[in-house]
């Protein structure tokens, strides 16, 4: 499995196109640099290169990317699992149709909630910087005719999904990426960008707030959400504890959908998270009741996959229920 990452190594920080490459997973500060690796097996893993990488996507039998950015208190292994478990009921549905390409930034290993979640809301924000680099670099080979021409371009769609601080971390980037590198705004990258449990304010997506970029770079923003969520109640706590109180996007959806631009859609998911993944009801969108089954969420994303309509049945429709 193909993944990127800001998380620093245990060698040099100079890339070296080849090398293994072994996460230091004691050190949770954000690289500046970026790592574009492969996955050979069980903390097994080598750097392939930026470039490497983007031409072996570009020549992959699949049709689309999926961009997967994890959740807080996830180290890589666990992500490793997760993004696996997904390419299998993608390649369950139909082979060489999507390929799930896992983001790997720096969560912690401290023991308990509150340290553990507030360590990695820092190194959310922090890899902003280092990941909005991944985007440039992406848009730099685009343009160079000798890595990717125009009589052969690249016709892979692209699709983003975000999972609980996930959505921070493409919050983020995206700021980062707007504030310091376009001259006029962020290109529209994303056929599809899916907000899964997002740990992130209710009314980040409005209009006018940080979040409004994601509806800019891509064609549909589906949110994805639960009230009962046990992983964002912790969240909630940990806010409070810090004097911080908002809903978050991944209990209630956007706080008003009039203010959100109009390519942002939401999916109450409430019937079925706790029963896809009891007791938190967190992390909904893999498999269903029975692992490698594929549940109702993850359905409704294959959906949009597959046609690039959120709700196709109705093209005024914004708003759904996913029923048990």
């Amino acid at each position: 499995m193909l993944f990127i990452t800001n998380r620093f190594p245990t060698q040099s920080i100079k890339t070296r196109v080849n090398r293994g490459f072994d996460f230091d997973l004691k050190n949770n500060a954000a690289s500046n640099s970026v790592f574009y690796c492969r996955r050979l097996g069980k903390d097994k893993y080598e750097e392939i290169g930026g470039f490497n990488m983007m031409s072996e996507l570009k020549s992959s039998p699949y049709r689309q990317l999926l961009v997967y950015i994890h959740g807080f208190s996830n180290l890589p292994e666990a992500v490793f699992a997760g993004a696996g478990e997904f390419q299998a009921l993608c390649d369950k549905k139909k082979p060489n149709e999507v390929l799930v390409l896992p983001v790997i930034w720096p969560c912690d290993d401290d023991l308990g909630i509150v340290k553990d979640y507030w360590d990695d809301q820092k190194a959310a924000d922090a890899s902003a910087f280092s990941l909005a680099r991944v985007l440039g670099h992406f848009l730099r080979w685009r343009e160079d005719e000798k890595r990717n021409p125009t009589q052969d371009p690249c016709l892979k769609r692209i699709n983003m999904l975000a999972h609980s601080m996930g959505n921070r971390v493409l919050r983020e980037t995206l700021w980062a990426w707007d504030k310091y590198d376009l001259p006029s705004g962020v290109p529209l990258l994303f056929r599809n960008t899916y907000l899964v449990a997002a740990d992130i304010e209710n009314e980040s997506i409005h209009n006018g707030q940080t979040g409004e970029l994601i509806s800019h770079a891509s064609r549909n923003v589906v949110v994805y959400y639960a009230s009962d969520d046990m992983a964002l109640r912790s969240s909630k706590v940990a806010n409070l504890k810090n004097k911080i109180a908002s809903r978050r996007l991944g209990h209630t959806g956007p706080e008003d959908m009039n203010r959100t631009p109009a390519n942002v859609y939401a999916v109450d998911c409430d019937d079925v998270n706790t029963a896809y993944d009891t007791p938190k009801g967190h992390s909904y969108f893999r498999s269903g009741k029975k692992k490698g089954e594929p549940g109702k969420v993850f359905d409704h994303i294959w959906g949009t996959l597959m046609t690039g309509r959120v709700f196709p049945d109705d093209e005024f429709r914004r708003t759904s229920i996913i029923r048990s």
